[in-house]
């Protein structure tokens, strides 16, 4: 409830889920910023580096896997917006539908 109430602790909190990798997940940050490898694993379940790996990160059992998820598609062109707006590349693999959950394994 304090998160709700607390615009710097809410903030915090963002920041605190984007750089830690929890799990057999990575952070957020390291995806975006190349530092993350996949594993065999990970290839083989189809998890490759891009914006659509920190979708299954934050909510892939949702959203992974399934083709033309509307959450992902939105996501995606906001994305991709505001990389044009900054003049950078959005990259590739950017959906997670051909991806397979992290908590799958």
């Amino acid at each position: 409830e304090r998160i709700t109430q607390d615009p710097v602790l809410a903030f915090s909190t963002a920041i605190y889920f984007w750089m830690t990798p929890r799990d057999a997940k990575p952070s957020c940050h390291s995806v975006m910023v190349g530092e993350w490898s996949p594993s065999d694993r990970d290839r083989d379940q189809g998890r490759l580096p891009g914006f659509g790996t920190t979708t299954n990160i934050i909510n892939g059992q949702l959203e992974c896997n399934i083709k033309g998820d509307s959450r992902v598609e939105d996501r995606v062109l906001y994305y991709e917006r505001y990389a044009k707006i900054f003049g950078v590349s959005p990259g590739d693999n950017l959906y997670c539908d051909k991806q397979k959950p992290f908590s799958w394994g």
